[in-house]
């Protein structure tokens, strides 16, 4: 009876042992992680000049929704005067090479016109913008230190949802007057996420890492690694409510900065695949139309005059279903597969045309201007609906635009570009501006105000929340 006893007991504390022994080995791994990779990561702090109107937000792109303090300040002592201003910002990096080279995230340093970097050590030094990317985020600067420990990159393909990964920074840096870096533990929570252009992100982000590893404010830049203290991501953003850190975080997939590193050292451009259409995804009305039976495929819009897609035989109303063989299943998912092809490469688009399957082959474009953002699909849609005139462009009021200009109602048409040189813009009209009236007619939406611009004769009276234009006709 006594051994029947101390088997039962050995059997009951095995799952125990296990239990145990895998938390050491955990705990174990991160501080080891902790010591090698900490030593790689800096703190970086940046100085931007700039004009400051009366519409200027204090927030960063880093975080998603109002800053408390903006709304203390407007709400107690009205708008902020206009004038030139100096903004600190604060961010982290990791050094990818003993010569000095840092990779961080280019909203830390977008604008600066100093950047000053601190090492774990405490020494701190001036650092030179080599290359920056605002496309991918990501940015590269120098600084002349000896003794520099470089961080080991990895390989983010290999990945895997449920793996424990450490994220390395310095949050908060401004209050924390310590120059060794924060790790918080985690797990890879998803792969492949998009993130929209939201609040004061101008914006979008595809293929990140998504994570529940702490990452707060002062963490972008900073390394995501795994417990071989192997750089696997570059933090890059959040989903706040409350400004800080509430369980979702994201980063940049290591192999994604791989592919730029060396053009962002030395300084060059970074040029995207374009292949000069307009798409958009398959509802349910248009599968069954076309007869694509499974959640595959997106649908041309346009395509655009002497444009590679028309170069390879691509039209209007074309599905494509595949890029070089993999499946396409979203816009997003061919914006990313085009943007990171080699411009030049020759690649097949499996499509559905008049019921009718074929192949095409197409030679990768460059984007017609240089640095230009690669837009997702449905914002480039929304973009043929726009209504123009005299010089400006106007949209319906979205919750997007509600965030990115501080717009609290959503009556009336919105501008959303200013051509340079134009009537609107020696009017003094701005992007952003809300126009409620032409003339006497009530503006409710961007319809409304094509049907009353199209009545105008002469100079116009505009009405927007900024007060009243005149709107010549030339």
């Amino acid at each position: 009876m006594k051994k029947y006893i101390a088997i039962m007991l050995v059997c009951a504390l095995t799952p125990l042992l296990v239990y145990s022994q895998s938390l050491s080995g955990l705990e174990k791994a991160t501080v080891n992680v902790a010591s090698s990779v900490g030593k790689t990561v800096v703190s970086i702090s940046s100085v931007v000049k700039e004009k400051i109107g009366a519409d200027f937000n204090f927030g960063s792109s880093f975080e998603d929704l109002d800053d408390p303090f903006e709304q203390f300040f407007g709400e107690f002592f009205g708008e902020f005067p206009e004038g030139d201003y100096e903004r600190k910002g604060l961010g982290s990096g990791v050094i990818v090479n003993k010569k000095g080279y840092i990779l961080t995230n280019e909203h830390v340093i977008s604008g600066a016109v100093e950047v000053k970097v601190k090492l774990s050590d405490g020494r701190e030094f001036d650092a030179e913008i080599k290359g920056a990317d605002k496309i991918s985020d990501l940015a590269v600067i120098k600084i002349d230190a000896k003794g520099l420990v470089p961080a080991k990159l990895g390989n983010s393909d290999n990945l895997q949802i449920g793996r424990w990964v450490v994220a390395v920074g310095n949050p908060f840096g401004f209050a924390i007057d310590n120059p060794e870096p924060t790790v918080t533990v985690g797990v890879v929570s998803a792969l492949n996420r998009y993130l929209p252009a939201l609040g004061k992100r101008d914006k979008g982000y595809n293929d990140l890492i998504q994570t529940d590893a702490a990452i707060n404010p002062g963490n972008s830049g900073g390394p995501l690694v795994n417990l071989k203290g192997e750089v696997v991501g570059i933090n890059t953003a959040i989903i706040t409510t409350s400004g800080g850190y509430q369980g979702v975080g994201f980063a940049i997939p290591i192999n994604k900065a791989k592919k730029v590193l060396d053009e962002l050292s030395t300084g060059k451009k970074i040029v995207y695949g374009w292949v000069g259409v307009v798409i958009d995804n398959l509802n349910d009305d248009l599968r069954n139309y076309f007869g694509v039976k499974e959640r595959v495929g997106v649908i041309l819009l346009k395509v655009y005059k002497d444009s590679p897609a028309e170069a390879g035989g691509l039209k209007e109303g074309d599905l494509i279903l595949s890029f070089n063989k993999e499946v396409v299943k979203t816009t997003r998912d061919l914006v990313r597969m085009v943007s990171s092809t080699d411009v030049g490469k020759r690649i097949s688009l499996e499509i559905l045309r008049g019921g009718k399957e074929m192949t095409v082959k197409v030679k990768i474009g460059k984007t017609p201007k240089e640095g230009q953002e690669i837009e997702e699909a449905e914002e480039i849609k929304e973009n043929l609906d726009k209504v123009s005139f005299r010089g400006l462009t106007v949209d319906d009021i979205t919750p997007l635009h509600e965030r990115q200009f501080r717009i609290k109602s959503n009556l009336g048409a919105v501008i959303t570009d200013v051509e340079d040189g134009s009537m609107a813009d020696k009017s003094e009209l701005q992007v952003g501006d809300v126009i409620s009236k032409i003339e006497n007619k009530k503006v409710k939406n961007k319809k409304d105000f094509k049907d009353a611009a199209s009545k105008v004769k002469g100079d116009c009276l505009i009405k927007t929340n900024r007060g009243y234009s005149v709107l010549k006709d030339k």
